[in-house]
């Protein structure tokens, strides 16, 4: 089967095309899908850039989203059959196959059915970033209606998926954008207030239209300086949840002054840590996103779609930052 392997750790050009054997099934409850595409993340590009998670790696396939047809399944297998679609975040890790290949396995619990509707370029953009956004807003971050949310980086792929959900459980949305375009595109989405940063500090900006308040809940996609800022714009006793290390040098005095809870959002956590359990409610997100879906209350932006045989070139365009919406490999 065609894939693209990674063949050692480095930049977009270590990512080439070949043609490996296809996996075959090994457990009564794996799933054989032909993949028609991958969704491309960051994660793609630090792991590449890195090396995997796994340091004995069984595979050097990257890719954790995916979707397809089964095309044989396993003797347990009970909820799906040949010719079903599916939509999936696994694998790319290190330790089981990825998904930027013709092929993967992936175990029936995880796999869920492709919300009607979506062509597979749409569902292959949507596990990873619907699960985080999910995640870090209702699991971790308690968000209701009434309530109101920061989402940095709204433009991105977690950030335009996080604005359509928070403003779907009725919370008044903010969010910070780096360009009139942008601005324009998370309006679309849903957000209440749009706050362009280089043209304003963010902090100041939610103080004011929130009349000093700050907001219930900030969700950091950013990091490290924006995860620092964020402590001054979160009321007291909100939530401040956050996908990546905030970094060493944090004053923690503002942030426990304000009784701040502070989260941490990161789901391959399940993958990492062979957890079944939260595996499954990972595929429970992707059911209730794709009722969202099917609805017509929540949309993927795809920003492009590349070949296959371009992951070298959708790393490099994820690299560049400022991406609006999600890269799509298709795969023929």
């Amino acid at each position: 089967m065609k894939a693209i392997l990674m063949t050692q750790v480095g930049g977009p050009d270590v990512l080439v095309p070949t043609r490996v054997t296809e996996p075959s099934i090994r457990h009564e409850r794996q799933l054989k899908v032909r993949l028609h595409a991958a969704g491309v993340n960051p994660i793609d590009t630090k792991l590449r850039a890195r090396g995997v998670f796994q340091p004995d790696a069984a595979t050097n396939i990257l890719g954790c989203d995916g979707a397809g047809e089964v095309v044989q399944i396993g003797d347990a297998v009970s909820g799906f059959k040949p010719g079903d679609k599916v939509w999936f975040c696994n694998g790319g890790l290190g330790g089981e196959i990825g998904n930027y290949a013709q092929y993967t396995l992936v175990d029936e619990s995880v796999a869920r059915p492709m919300p009607q509707g979506l062509s597979f370029a749409e569902a292959a953009a949507g596990p990873l970033v619907l699960i985080t956004a999910w995640g870090a807003l209702f699991d971790r971050g308690r968000l209701q209606a009434g309530r109101s949310v920061l989402i940095h980086a709204g433009a991105g792929g977690v950030g335009h998926v996080a604005i359509q959900l928070a403003r779907h459980a009725g919370a008044r949305v903010f969010t910070t954008v780096s360009s009139a375009e942008k601005g324009k595109f998370v309006r679309q989405l849903g957000a209440d207030e749009v706050i362009n940063y280089q043209e304003e500090d963010f902090v100041e900006a939610i103080n004011r239209l929130t009349d000093g308040k700050g907001v219930d809940l900030t969700f950091d996609t950013v990091g490290a300086d924006t995860f620092r800022q964020s402590i001054l714009a979160t009321a007291h006793f909100g939530d401040l949840i956050t996908l990546l290390d905030p970094g060493n040098d944090v004053n923690w005095k503002e942030a426990r002054n304000r009784n701040l809870r502070i989260g941490f959002e990161l789901m391959l956590t399940p993958m990492l840590r062979d957890l079944p359990a939260a595996r499954a409610h990972h595929g429970e997100i992707l059911d209730q996103c794709a009722r969202l879906i099917e609805a017509g209350k929540l949309q993927l932006h795809i920003n492009r779609t590349l070949p296959l045989e371009s992951a070298a070139e959708a790393h490099q365009l994820i690299q560049k930052g400022g991406m609006v919406g999600k890269l799509v490999l298709e795969i023929g």
